[in-house]
């Protein structure tokens, strides 16, 4: 069944080719296909379109079918276009007439649009609290190691100490960075498409505010085209929210596998959260956070996947749309995936806690003698070239201490105020 049915078949081929991977990923948003689909039809029984009788009668065949997504018994078989389709033939199949109704003054355009905007809605809040549990274990372990120094790297040379409380607390306010990225995207999704129609709007007297009101959107989508115009920029503001979390996690991931070599050694992780190989029986590798910085380097393509997808094309609907799906359904998945692994595995990460008794690390303590010179009296310049000459003739004896005070430093890691900004961040939306 499709919706746009004249009474005469299609080529195979080209069905094939035009419906492509869409039942399959339809099936994620067939929960949001009825919800939508609800709402709509109490707004015809508002505006005197469905009886009484009619409308109780809708309500109740989509909470059967509500039932059997949530049951995991729902299908989209191939003789159906889309979760649209299908929706409809159930309905129609039940109801008769009354089925045939439930698609009166809307069109599939701005069926699928409010599918994906309530999807995208459901998505992003599940992804920020997957972010916020994340982001209180890194502070959890950035207080617990909070005295454990850690060398700091710069053009990949020895350069200050760092801690275990700097590096795990740098990663997590970088997080509220990006769930500013992912507020700004929910207020783009946050809008309410539905009865945009086909694009251009529809003579019967619908009442969108109705249906804003009953799906919970924030605000109406208020011109028609501009709501049709917004499919694929809400989708590419997601992709970017996406890409810079993605970013932040492939960075750590990349450190955790720089400092489990043995090189590093900074840190390690128990036996069963990493693998082996087949032939070197002392091998402990860091798959699970390669696999990570790899899919979170493919997600971060994402944007501009869906930004060539969308480029040229004018305003109005156009098929291209239908292939955003594609990229983003699976890369939200796989984001989610990788966030829930990160936190599983970091809760039992080992610290080295004798880093910087290494002689390799006696330099990262240079500065640290050109400050206390300096505060002694020492003009910075003089106190730098003291300290310069001693290390040139390898007389530098290093005093592995630190003495830093002031906030976002190692002896001041302020982790009370980057919690207030998460939870001003996450206030932000509402």
């Amino acid at each position: 069944m499709k919706l746009w049915d004249k009474g005469f078949s299609t080529d195979k081929k080209i069905d094939l080719f035009t419906v492509g991977n869409d039942r399959e990923l339809d099936l994620v948003l067939a929960k949001y296909d009825v919800e939508g689909s609800l709402a709509h039809a109490k707004m015809l029984h508002k505006i005197g379109l469905l009886s009484d009788e009619e409308i109780e009668s809708v309500k109740k065949e989509l909470e059967v079918i509500s039932n059997q997504i949530k049951k995991g018994e729902f299908e989209i078989e191939e003789s159906f276009e889309d979760v649209h389709s299908k929706v409809e033939y159930l309905l129609t199949q039940k109801l008769g007439d009354t089925g045939k109704k439930i698609h009166t003054a809307r069109s599939r355009n701005d069926q699928v649009l409010v599918d994906v905007h309530l999807y995208l809605r459901d998505e992003l809040k599940e992804i920020r609290g997957l972010v916020n549990d994340f982001f209180e274990l890194l502070l959890e372990l950035s207080d617990k190691h909070k005295e454990v120094l850690l060398p700091g790297y710069t053009h990949f040379q020895v350069a200050m100490p760092s801690s275990f409380g700097m590096w795990f607390s740098a990663y997590a306010e970088s997080l509220i960075d990006d769930v500013y990225m992912i507020n700004a995207a929910y207020r783009v999704v946050d809008q309410n498409p539905l009865g945009s129609a086909a694009g251009y709007g529809s003579s019967f007297p619908i009442d969108r505010d109705f249906t804003t009101e009953a799906m919970e959107f924030a605000e109406l989508k208020v011109n028609s085209v501009a709501a049709q115009m917004s499919r694929g920029k809400t989708e590419r503001n997601v992709a970017f929210a996406m890409s810079s979390l993605a970013g932040t996690l492939s960075k750590f991931a990349m450190d955790i596998c720089l400092y489990m070599s043995q090189n590093f050694g900074f840190v390690s992780f128990p036996d069963e959260l990493t693998t082996g190989s087949s032939i070197m029986p002392h091998k402990k590798n860091p798959d699970v956070f390669e696999l990570i910085r790899g899919k979170c380097n493919r997600i971060q393509s994402l944007p501009y996947e869906l930004t060539m997808i969308i480029n040229n094309l004018p305003s109005g609907y156009h098929r291209d749309l239908q292939l955003l799906k594609e990229g983003l359904i699976p890369g939200i998945q796989t984001l989610k995936s990788c966030l829930e692994m990160f936190t599983f595995s970091l809760k039992n990460i080992q610290v080295n806690k004798e880093v910087v008794d290494q002689k390799i690390y006696d330099y990262l303590f240079t500065v640290e003698e050109v400050n206390q010179l300096v505060q002694e009296g020492t003009p910075f310049r003089d106190a730098y070239k003291i300290v310069g000459a001693k290390v040139n003739k390898g007389e530098f004896q290093p005093v592995k201490k630190v003495s830093h005070s002031h906030v976002g430093s190692i002896g001041n890691l302020g982790l009370d105020r980057i919690r207030q900004k998460m939870v001003k961040a996450n206030a932000s939306h509402k």
